[in-house]
């Protein structure tokens, strides 16, 4: 099952690439710039409340395993209708969003007039993105991961097609690139909705299908995803802060991070393809009770986690400087870029404990644990780089998110035999 997950993941940070790629070949860093500041905003959004992915594959997966599917097709209504609410409310409140994040970021005029205009764009999106998240969630809790790939495929190949028939072909830039992703996220959520019906159909008969508003699940389905989203939350504000200092370092060293910064995510959805793995099969383990069942799943999820990791390192080592130039033509963002490549090269040495141990926890809906361990995380990084951006530079600013990432992998393995023995 990972397999097809860490495909599936992996394809999504690959569309970033390809928009900071064709922003990268057009005349100025402020378009990369613009495309950076913009997708930041939609990483606070978009991964704060991907929680609705991450909140419905283990509560999912622990009903299969007890055998309980009408508590399956409950959660499926659930999932949806929440992703409803908070997509619409966003949509609505995009403005004083848009407002908000600029007065909080420190960008060069050229960046912020065409970071603004992405943002109003590709907000529209809102309500198909937490949709197919909440599909998505269903499914791997379903044990399913060749539908996740196909609308992941699908939906990030519309988006490239468009990216360049827009840019290149019409000439929208910035705006072309966010048409693009709006209409992209649409398909993929008409398509899911498609193979959410075909899988409610195929499930088991359940003892009682009128549970979709029940109070206590509903509360219980809340909380999770409460905690997710705090949790959550501070990885993005991490990111952020990240994107944000380097911006008053420069547009030209703003542009080479945020490069620099495609190297992390692809190794971050490539582990989460782990993770998601991990909550389906491990919630499994932990909706029948099994202790043992679950600690050898563990074991096996780390040491394919390990592989990732190690296999991630070797990709950057050899091909980053080739990564870099295929992402942009402009000679002081290749320089700098190619500086501080080594510190993309080993960040999964220390970042892959942390995104596996998620998917763990999870599994056993232990969210209170994941969100302590998150915040205690973030404090110690808002308070590194408060103290070594001014004293050392860049190379400060990513010492910082290494010690972000060690610190959530082992807060989270400290905890991990109390979680298993609640199992």
């Amino acid at each position: 099952m990972a397999g097809p997950i860490i495909l599936s993941n992996v394809s999504v940070p690959l569309l970033g690439m390809v928009d900071t790629a064709v922003m990268g070949h057009l005349a100025e860093p402020y378009y990369i710039g613009a495309v950076a500041i913009g997708a930041m905003i939609f990483n606070f959004i978009y991964h704060g409340f991907n929680c609705l992915r991450m909140g419905t594959t283990g509560p999912t997966a622990q009903a299969r395993g007890a055998g309980s599917y009408a508590e399956v097709r409950a959660l499926a209504g659930r999932s949806l209708f929440l992703a409803a609410v908070i997509g619409v409310s966003i949509v609505a409140l995009q403005v004083p969003v848009i407002d908000f994040a600029f007065w909080a970021i420190d960008a060069s005029p050229e960046v912020e007039s065409l970071g603004r205009e992405y943002f109003l764009i590709r907000v529209w999106a809102m309500p198909a993105v937490l949709g197919t998240y909440a599909i998505i969630g269903w499914l791997y809790g379903l044990l399913d991961a060749r539908v996740p790939l196909v609308l992941q495929l699908v939906t990030n190949g519309i988006n490239i097609v468009l990216d360049f028939l827009f840019v290149f072909g019409f000439g929208w830039d910035v705006a072309g690139v966010a048409t693009a992703s709006v209409i992209a996220e649409y398909c993929g959520l008409l398509l899911g909705l498609f193979y959410m019906r075909r899988a409610l159909r195929r499930l088991p008969a359940g003892e009682d299908d009128a549970r979709l508003f029940d109070a206590q699940r509903m509360r219980r389905m809340i909380a999770i995803n409460t905690d997710i989203f705090l949790r959550t939350m501070c990885v993005v504000s991490a990111f952020a802060v990240f994107m944000a200092k380097s911006a008053t370092l420069g547009d030209v060293t703003l542009a080479a991070n945020q490069i620099l910064h495609h190297f992390l995510i692809i190794t971050s959805f490539g582990l989460d393809g782990i993770a998601h793995a991990a909550e389906a099969i491990l919630g499994g383990s932990a909706g029948r009770r099994k202790r043992e069942e679950f600690a050898r799943g563990v074991r096996t999820v780390l040491l394919w986690a390990g592989f990732v990791g190690l296999l991630n390192v070797l990709v950057y080592a050899a091909a980053g400087s080739g990564i870099i130039a295929l992402m942009t033509s402009i000679p002081a963002v290749q320089e700098i870029a190619g500086a501080f490549l080594p510190w993309a090269v080993l960040m999964p040495l220390v970042s892959t404990w942390a995104y596996t141990y998620d998917g763990i926890y999870l599994a056993a809906t232990r969210t209170k644990a994941m969100r302590n361990s998150m915040l205690f995380s973030f404090v110690l990084f808002l308070a590194l780089q408060h103290f070594m951006l001014p004293a050392y530079g860049n190379p400060g600013l990513w010492g910082a998110v290494a010690v972000f990432m060690a610190a959530r992998g082992v807060t989270l393995f400290l905890y991990y035999p109390r979680l298993l023995r609640g199992i």
